[in-house]
């Protein structure tokens, strides 16, 4: 590594459950829990929201891994929200193999509102992965400016928002 480069700092996105997830990194941040900084937490009603497209398509938007986290098995609010979305995750990771990107990019927790600590803890370990795997190849290609092939083409009746900041 020269000077002028910077150590590789992966971008990751914690799709949170409101109810378990999310308040298990509110408890990591208000008990000052070290985590990745560059994890960025997107709060759901339920992990069982998340579709396969939008697991994809946020691999397009340039992030380097994806963590969906959700309420213990046996205990989603909406009954059988994450069991759903494992489902989900685990089909996936298939694509993401399917088309050279590493499996373990997409990963799916389980976990309560009272476990900050293992948040942090399982946030970290997400960290240490990806930065083991380097940079996600479809970052690397939306930056240079190539196209891509995951979810490019709207889907036949899939609105396109506009939201003036370029996504």
């Amino acid at each position: 590594m020269t000077a002028t480069e910077t150590p590789f700092e992966p971008r990751i996105v914690a799709f949170c459950c409101r109810h378990c997830a999310y308040a298990a990194a509110d408890l990591a941040g208000t008990s000052r829990l070290a985590y990745p900084p560059a994890l960025k937490i997107v709060e759901l009603p339920c992990t069982g929201r998340v579709d396969v497209l939008e697991l994809l398509r946020t691999f397009e938007d340039g992030v380097d891994g994806l963590l969906v986290a959700g309420c213990l098995p046996g205990r989603c609010h909406y009954l059988a929200g994450n069991l759903h979305a494992r489902q989900r995750v685990d089909y996936a990771r298939r694509w993401l193999e399917d088309i050279g990107l590493e499996g373990e990019r997409l990963r799916m927790i389980n976990l309560s509102a009272a476990m900050g600590a293992q948040f942090a803890e399982l946030a970290t370990e997400m960290a240490e992965t990806i930065k083991d795997l380097g940079p996600s190849p479809l970052g690397t290609r939306q930056t240079a400016g190539q196209g891509l092939s995951i979810g490019s083409t709207p889907l036949p009746g899939e609105a396109v928002h506009d939201h003036g900041d370029g996504r």
